[in-house]
């Protein structure tokens, strides 16, 4: 199973700098356009909720805590919801 965050940026942000390189090779997280997603064939997402920056963030479920954990302590996070994919 993959966890896939649903990730809002304050404005301004720079999505980027979310997620450190250290940190997204330990645990592979992809970081994605909701159009990117579509693209690799991630289906049946919804429309992101904000008209704001916005991007998904996959990642298997024994790192998404690890993943949450960074989204929660984060300042240019605005908000994010949390999905649940069968891989």
């Amino acid at each position: 199973m993959l966890t896939v965050f649903e990730v809002y940026f304050e404005a301004g942000s720079i999505p980027d700098t979310l997620i450190s390189a250290e940190l997204r090779k330990e645990t592979q997280a992809q970081i994605m356009t909701f159009e990117e997603a579509r693209a690799v064939g991630f289906g049946g997402l919804p429309k992101p909720a904000t008209e704001g920056v916005a991007r998904l963030v996959a990642v298997a479920d024994k790192d998404a805590r690890r993943i949450q954990q960074v989204l929660e302590r984060s300042d240019i996070v605005a908000g994010f919801r949390v999905h649940h994919v069968d891989s």
